[in-house]
């Protein structure tokens, strides 16, 4: 049976799916909601499905976030170290412009519902220009993201301030001498406070826990270049490292007036910043625990002090939700996620997902590596292994890191063995740099 095969989202993962699925021949329709190819890195103001903020750089580097297929380096050699929202969505773009992926994408298109019928079809019901209509496929292929649905915190009592997750944060102005709170402790948190502290009254950031602030660069390198370097160290020995030499590097948080951190290296996801604790030392961001309750515009914090706010900015993480599948067949909004590779589903074998994974590094090109193997799979050229029930389960019992027990840690691995695992699938001349002629089957 000739396979039809869609893919979910133009983002990132979309796009290189659709590029290595193209590469082989197979007939393939991407749907997204936006207006063009990028995913959350197309910058509105408008609260949408996803986008980064106005002042968003992406945390890992250049060099270990980009396509084999199409580098930094053939896009633009001189795009910064960490670049900007603005420079990854030229990238995208340019990547599906390099390879010829436009014509197979249909853009303005909202998936409402996806039915499996059996193990050759897939029921896919549309949305474009207001009118819904159903569509088959042979395969489907999941890269809608997982930064659409906010996770919001809840306290004991009212807070009749302006409350908002930074969902829907797009930039400082708006909070210009305001008395704002930061709630968390990722990446999110620390730009927001970093950002709002340059035009508010006062920055407060709350944490719950200990974090791990990682510098983007150390000896004048970026970080994650510099950790490569031991990316050949058993794991263990590698975070015990990475610990020592962030110790030596910048002290205990307990310096910074932040709690300590309690977990080992890869329990939690460090936070990458190089301006929080200069913020915090320079007295234009203030260091708060976890909240215990609000009443009106006063938050009392469990260490007993309070204080009174007029915004509070939720950095809380989001829901890992399919909103086109019914809960009764997939739903990893909670709990483990059973998938081989992090893509391959142990019962459904014409459902894929790609780059639904969280790494301490950069998810694209994981996503790339996913993009060949589901590739080579579908034209029959790599046999999915016949105790993919036991290698599913494997990936909940035998994780990368030991990472403590919270709805964000269900879908992490360590970028280098995550590389390594996929590699292992693929043959050693996996990269295609040459674009693939093909005419869009939709049209």
């Amino acid at each position: 049976m000739k396979k039809r095969i869609c893919i979910i989202g133009a983002g990132p993962s979309g796009i290189t799916a659709l590029k290595n699925l193209k590469d082989k021949d197979l007939e393939v329709v991407v749907y997204d909601r936006n207006l063009d190819v990028g995913g959350n890195w197309i910058f509105s103001e408008n609260i949408s499905h996803s986008s980064v903020f106005e002042t968003t750089h992406i945390i890992s580097s250049k060099t270990l976030s980009q396509y084999e297929d199409f580098t930094f380096d053939d896009f633009d050699a001189t795009v910064a170290d960490y670049p900007s929202h603005d420079e990854l969505r030229r990238y995208f773009q340019a990547y599906a412009k390099h390879f010829n992926l436009y014509p197979f994408i249909e853009f303005e298109t909202e998936v409402k519902y996806c039915k499996r019928i059996n193990e050759t079809q897939w029921n896919i019901s549309i949305v474009q220009n207001g009118k819904e209509r159903l569509e088959k496929f042979t395969d489907l292929v999941v890269c809608n993201g997982h930064h659409s649905v906010p996770r919001i915190p809840d306290y004991p009592g009212k807070f009749s301030g302006d409350f908002i997750h930074s969902h829907a944060y797009k930039k400082a102005a708006p909070f210009t001498n305001k008395r704002v709170l930061v709630i968390g402790g990722g990446n999110s948190a620390c730009d927001v406070a970093v950002e709002t502290s340059r035009v508010s009254k006062t920055t407060a950031i709350s944490w719950r826990r200990g974090y791990r602030i990682i510098p983007k660069f150390f000896f004048g390198l970026p970080s994650d270049v510099v950790g490569a370097r031991s990316a050949w160290l058993p794991l263990r020995i590698r975070s015990w490292f990475n610990d020592i030499l962030l110790k030596i590097m910048l002290g205990s948080n307990k310096l910074y007036g932040l709690q300590e951190v309690k977990t080992k290296f890869g329990a939690t996801h460090p936070t990458i910043n190089d301006e929080l604790l200069y913020k915090l030392r320079h007295g234009k961001v203030h260091p708060k625990v976890d909240i215990d309750s609000v009443d009106g515009q006063t938050v009392s914090f469990k260490d007993g002090t309070k204080e009174d706010f007029d915004t509070i900015i939720a950095c809380t993480g989001y829901i890992l939700k399919h909103p086109f599948f019914d809960s009764s067949f997939i739903d990893y909004s909670s709990g483990a996620v059973p998938l081989y590779l992090k893509m391959f589903h142990e019962t459904y074998h014409n459902l894929f997902f790609v780059g639904m994974f969280q790494p301490l590094g950069c998810i694209w090109p994981g996503s790339e590596l996913q993009s060949k193997l589901l590739a080579n799979y579908l034209t029959g050229t790599w046999k999915m292994p016949s105790n993919i029930s036991k290698l599913c389960k494997k990936e909940i019992t035998h994780p990368h890191y030991r990472q403590i027990d919270t709805p964000r840690h269900t879908i992490t691995v360590d970028y280098h063995k995550f590389r390594k695992a996929l590699l292992k699938q693929l043959p050693k001349n996996w990269i295609h740099k040459t674009p693939k002629t093909q005419k869009a089957y939709h049209d």
